[in-house]
Parts: C-alpha cells; sequence; structure tokens
C-alpha cells in the first residue's frame, strides 16, 4: 500500500467513525477512548495472525508432529498470543442477540489478564455505547482492506486519529495537551536526530515524540545497512505524564507502534521517576505552557538537582523556566535537547533572564526557531522550538543559529497551518550546513526537486484518468448535441495538451510550471463547450420563441416536436453541467485540485532553497536565519527571540491576485466617492 493509498484509507475510516458519533450522542472526548481501543484490538489480532503462520512454519517436525505454539513463540515474534474472546473476528461475527459491550469489554479484560503491562491501560467502558452503534464501528475496522494492514500502517491510522481527536477538541481545552502536531515533532526530530540511546519526555501526553523518533531510527536503520537491528536495540524510551487518561494513550501508542518504553503517571514538578539527570543522549517535549501555582516552597522543588543551584527557581508564577532547566539537566555530556516553548519565554524578565543568561553562557543553546500562529489544533498562538547541545562542535560553542520562520507554512485549512515536507527538509538543510554539513542544503534541495517531479508525474496521470471517465459519461449523445458539443475535437486537443506536458527530469521545470497553468481551472476545455452550448441553446431558444410569435400573428400552429427537441436540449445541458459539477466538488478536487497544490508547496520549497542558497553554502538570510554569536547577545540584553536578529524581509504570495483586488478596490473607492458627491449635493440643497 502506498503513502497516497494510506492517506486515502486515513481518511475513510475516519469520515466512517466520525459519521457514526455525529449520529450518537456522544461527544468527541467520551467517543476517543472506545474508538483507540478499537484500533488496537483491530492491531493486536492482524499481529496475531502473521505471527501465527511465522511460528507454525518455523517449528520443526517430530515423532509426534509439530508442538503447538507458546505464549513465549509469540512474544519473540512481537505479538499477542490472543484468547479465542479477544480476537477481533470473534467480536465482529457475534450474534446480534449476544451484549456486543459486555463481550468488548470481555475481550479487553482477558488481554489485561495475560498481560499484565497492559493492565489498566485498554478501554473497559464500552456499555457506554449504544449497541448498534459499537456493532457499526467494528464494522469500519474490520473491512478487507484493514484485515491486512501491518503494524507500520496501524500505527499511522491511530496517530491519525489522535490527531482528529485533538482538532475536535476532545478534552475540552486540554485537547492540545495530548497531541502535539505533527508538524512541531517532526521539526523537532529532524534537528536533534535522535538515533540512539536513552530518549525522555518528562511531559509525553500520547507519546508523539516516541512514535516519530521510531520513525526516524526505523529510516537511518535502513538506510546504513543495518536493518537487522530493531528499533528496540537502538533507543531506550522513558516517559513521564500527569494525567491518567493520556498515560494511556502513550501506552497504547507505543504498544501499536512496537516500540517499548517505561511511561509513569507522574507530576515532574515534584518528582523524577525514572532518575535520569545527566544521562539523556535526547530530550524532546511538549510541556503546558505558563502553569501556575507550581509549589516552589516545596522540599522537593527547593533541592531540585534539575535546577541551576544559585538561581534555579523563577519568582514568576509559571513553569516554563522550570521546564527549561529540566531539559537542560537530563542531557549527558554530548546530549541534545528539543522542545516547545511559549513565546514569551525567550524575552522573560527578573529571575527568568537570570536563568536564561546562565543557559546560554554555558554554551549549550544551539538553536531558536520561531513558529507562527495556528500550529495547534485547539488555540491559536505563536511558540518558539527551543534546541540543545552539549556536546557543541568548537567552531559554534559560542554561537546560536537563529530561524525566523513565522512567514514560513503551509495552509491547512482557515484555521490550521503546518509545515510542508519541503519547509522541514529546508529547516534541516539550514541546520546541517551550521553544523558543518557541507552537502546538506544540496542534498535537500535535490529531494525537493525530485519531489515535485512525481508529483507532477502523479498529476498528470490523475488528470488523464479523470478526463477519460468524464468523455466516457457523455460522448454517446447523438446527432445536433454531438457536434455542437464536438466532445472528439476536445479530447484530442486535451490528450496532445497532455502529451506535450512531460515533467521535466532536470532543473528547469519548465514544464512543471505549466501543468500549473493548464489545470488551476479543471477541465478547462469541456467548461469552454457547455457555455458554448449553453449559447447556442440561448439562439435557438429566442428563435422558437420568434418563430412561434409569427406563426401566432399569421393563424399557424406551434410546433410541438421544436419545442420537445428545446426542451431535450435543455435537459441535456442540465445532466451535463450537474454532472460536471459534481465531479469537480467530488473527484476532481481530491485527485486534481489537492495534488496540485502539493505540487506548488513542493515546487516553492525548491526554489525556495535554490533562491537563499545558490552555492549550496549557509548564509545568513535576512528575514530567515542568522548566526549570531554570544557578545550580540548580549547587546540584545540576552534575548533569544530570533526575529530581533533575523531581521525582516517583505512576504509576498505569488498566488494572490494582487492586481485584481487593486482593480475592486479602486472601483468601490469610485463607488463610494460618488455617493459622497451626491449626498453632498443634497446636503448643499438642503442648505440652500
Amino acid at each position: 500500500m502506498n503513502q497516497k493509498q494510506i492517506k486515502q484509507l486515513e481518511a475513510n475510516l475516519w469520515d466512517s467513525a466520525d459519521n457514526l458519533r455525529a449520529n450518537s450522542k456522544l461527544t468527541a472526548a467520551e467517543y476517543k477512548d472506545p474508538v483507540l481501543g478499537l484500533i488496537l484490538l483491530r492491531y493486536a489480532q492482524n499481529r496475531y495472525e502473521r505471527a501465527k503462520q511465522e511460528i507454525e512454519a518455523n517449528i520443526p517436525d517430530s515423532p509426534r508432529g509439530k508442538r503447538k505454539p507458546t505464549e513465549a513463540d509469540y512474544l519473540a515474534a512481537g505479538a499477542m498470543m490472543l484468547p479465542e474472546k479477544s480476537l477481533y473476528d470473534y467480536l465482529a461475527n457475534l450474534p446480534e442477540a449476544d451484549d456486543i459491550s459486555e463481550a468488548v469489554n470481555t475481550a479487553m479484560r482477558l488481554i489485561e489478564e495475560k498481560y499484565p503491562d497492559l493492565a489498566g491501560i485498554l478501554p473497559r467502558n464500552y456499555q457506554e455505547l449504544d449497541a448498534n452503534l459499537l456493532r457499526d464501528l467494528i464494522r469500519v475496522f474490520n473491512e478487507d482492506a484493514v484485515k491486512n494492514l501491518t503494524g507500520d500502517v496501524f500505527g499511522r491510522i491511530y496517530e491519525y486519529f489522535l490527531m482528529k481527536f485533538s482538532m475536535s477538541g476532545a478534552g475540552a481545552q486540554e485537547g492540545g495537551e495530548f497531541f502535539t502536531p505533527p508538524s512541531l515533532v517532526q521539526l523537532i526530530v529532524n534537528l536533534i536526530q535522535p538515533d540512539h540511546g536513552i530518549i525522555h519526555d518528562p511531559a509525553c501526553g500520547s507519546g508523539g515524540m516516541f512514535v516519530q523518533t521510531g520513525h526516524f531510527v526505523k529510516n537511518a536503520l535502513s538506510e546504513s545497512g543495518k536493518r537487522d537491528k530493531s528499533v528496540n536495540e537502538a533507543i531506550t524510551c522513558y516517559g513521564t505524564e500527569l494525567k491518567s487518561n493520556n498515560t494511556r494513550l502513550a501506552k497504547m501508542n507505543l504498544a501499536i507502534h512496537g516500540i517499548e518504553g517505561k511511561i509513569i503517571e507522574s507530576n515532574s514538578f515534584y518528582t523524577d521517576p525514572h532518575e535520569l539527570v545527566g544521562n539523556c543522549d535526547f530530550v524532546m517535549a511538549n510541556p503546558p505552557f505558563n502553569v501556575n501555582k507550581v509549589d516552589k516552597k516545596s522540599d522537593f522543588v527547593k533541592n531540585d538537582k534539575r535546577l541551576f543551584d544559585d538561581v534555579g527557581i523563577p519568582k514568576a508564577d509559571n513553569g516554563n523556566y522550570l521546564w527549561i532547566q529540566y531539559f537542560y539537566h537530563y542531557l549527558n555530556a554530548n546530549g541534545r535537547a528539543g522542545f516547545v516553548m511559549a513565546s514569551s519565554a525567550t524575552d522573560a524578565g527578573n529571575t527568568e533572564k537570570a536563568i536564561r543568561t546562565k543557559l546560554i553562557e554555558t554554551g549549550a543553546v544551539d538553536c531558536i526557531v520561531a513558529v507562527g500562529n495556528n500550529f495547534f489544533y485547539t488555540r491559536s498562538l505563536p511558540c518558539h522550538v527551543w534546541f540543545l547541545d552539549k556536546g557543541k562542535r568548537a567552531e559554534n560553542k559560542d554561537k546560536i543559529l537563529m530561524i525566523d520562520a513565522r512567514n514560513t507554512f503551509r495552509k491547512v485549512n482557515t484555521t490550521i497551518s503546518d509545515f510542508s515536507d519541503g519547509q522541514l527538509r529546508n529547516f534541516s538543510a539550514i541546520m546541517q550546513a551550521y553544523r558543518g554539513d557541507k552537502s546538506a542544503i544540496a542534498t535537500a534541495s535535490h529531494a525537493n526537486q525530485q519531489d515535485s517531479i512525481q508529483q507532477a508525474k502523479d498529476i498528470l496521470k490523475n488528470v488523464k484518468r479523470l478526463k477519460k471517465q468524464l468523455y466516457k459519461t457523455v460522448k454517446n449523445r447523438g446527432g445536433e448535441d454531438k457536434d455542437t458539443l464536438d466532445f472528439n475535437t476536445a479530447k484530442k486537443q486535451l490528450k496532445q495538451k497532455i502529451k506535450d506536458l512531460k515533467p521535466a527530469n532536470d532543473a528547469s521545470h519548465a514544464d512543471c510550471e505549466a501543468l500549473v497553468s493548464l489545470f488551476e481551472k479543471p477541465f478547462p476545455l469541456l467548461s469552454d463547450l457547455i457555455e458554448k452550448y449553453k449559447t447556442t441553446l440561448a439562439a435557438d431558444k429566442k428563435a422558437l420563441l420568434e418563430k412561434e410569435k409569427q406563426d401566432k400573428k399569421t393563424g399557424k400552429k406551434k410546433d410541438p416536436a421544436l419545442r420537445k427537441q428545446l426542451e431535450l436540449k435543455n435537459k441535456t445541458l442540465r445532466e451535463l453541467e450537474a454532472h460536471y459539477n459534481d465531479y469537480y466538488q467530488q473527484t476532481t478536487q481530491s485527485q486534481v485540485g489537492e495534488p496540485l497544490y502539493d505540487y506548488k508547496q513542493s515546487l516553492k520549497d525548491w526554489q525556495s532553497l535554490n533562491q537563499h542558497f545558490p552555492d549550496n553554502d549557509y548564509q545568513d538570510i535576512e528575514g530567515l536565519c542568522k548566526i549570531v554569536d554570544l557578545d550580540e547577545i548580549k547587546e540584545n540584553d540576552y534575548s533569544l527571540t530570533p526575529g530581533r536578529y533575523v531581521g525582516y524581509s517583505i512576504q509576498i504570495d505569488m498566488d494572490f491576485d494582487y492586481q485584481g483586488r487593486m482593480a475592486k478596490i479602486h472601483k468601490e473607492l469610485a463607488g463610494l466617492n460618488n455617493e459622497a458627491n451626491a449626498l453632498m449635493g443634497l446636503i448643499q440643497g438642503v442648505n440652500l
């Protein structure tokens, strides 16, 4: 299953499940855990079935025949030996008369009894769902397309559902606390490159940092040729989470991704359950911002080894600079950290400034990235992503890379933004170039170019298929309609245009840019023909009315055949327009419009990197990035706000019709002036 098919399956499953909820009385928060539990149960059986085949094939024959598989065999294969009543198929085939909610609760209980590590993790509240709703929901994850999925795909589906629940505000205002937007997680992972050792997240939410680290490690092992080494051999994950429900989500998330990790439910302000000070290779986190009412007079806080001895306890009533110190002190001598932080922290004063100064003077602050609004799903606020590195190369020991990414984003919808793959790749290339990798920018540029070329090819393929389907529905219209519409000629013209647009295999991208201009409006040739048909039909109608008018004057009867012919043409036009509009809305937008948007974004990402770094070497770019030294930091009062250093650049949206908008504004202004003049004339007339 390719990436496009996986994305479509994710969307289809979510739509099916969410439609079921929409027709129930459940809130998204009430619905979240039961749904995620069923995904885990479906995954467990898929994993069990695959392991069963492998195990039975590898058990040697003996004089008494093959022995039965054991629980140890399944554990060695990375699967659970499921009781019969915990199999998803058993639940899906349960008779209508049986209590389905009790059966699912029993399935979860039996798994927890067999595997104590899962005790208290699996949802056991299925009696809160209507029986028909639960049966329908079980069917959603029992489709053939789901039964054959592997663990990696299930992990993606689980993360996708977590994201969608977060976007829907599951958990009210706390929705954003259990899920960090993928763009920010990917930014952290890409820039700190956590490929080995101890990974720690003291505010782990649903465990997304660990999951993305697992993907990163898997890719790194594959690229290095170490496919025989597992993710769990390369890294060890430790997480702490305050909320009970989030702890369960994290443990389920790790289980479904096959990642071993120790997640403890605890309050990181007053405990350090894993005792990892000075031992972590990587720390990643998105802690809750501006937490107030932390008891800084408690014995634990006053003696916390994770704080600087002299300036460690900030007077400000928020936990931001407690978190920042935790992340620094968890790192070993070469450790790296990446974490999301409230924007106010980079310029905070008083004792927070003293802590920031101390941290800067350690030389461990590596990079600060400013991120704009709308990246979080349940609230709109900017943030900064901090990067620490205790093992910086000597050349960078007294330097910090500042990146202002507030004007770099991709709009998901009117309220949510994220980073495209190309933008993430560009940030990573800038960071690697700053660290001394001479090939990073060239490598990222080539990858962006290849992405845009492949996307252009995919669009061409989709367009040809869609054209063929649409023409097939209308090509058999006969007689005058066929001559008027002239579909065959239009089809030949279109075929030639597509044939001429072979995606470029060099750096010019001229053909790909031509593709954008051709398909900005879906089916341009057909829409033109519809307009032509409308014009012809209007002329026919006018001629018929004129003829009937003249016939009436001369006493002739109306010709019903002509009227019927006109009605048929009207019907043809309505059917054609309806089909055209329906196709555009439902099919073209998903298979041409959205890929075209992604293609244009990919093209921008590639061109942006080439434009800023034409020689493939790092250089400071006004409005984007700058390497600053400690002297400049001191001159700016120890501020870590990138905007203070990188300067400003004018951002122009090349997709916006500035000329058209200005013309409209001038027209509106002229109208207002005319109204004002008329009003003034009335006023003067009254005064006279």
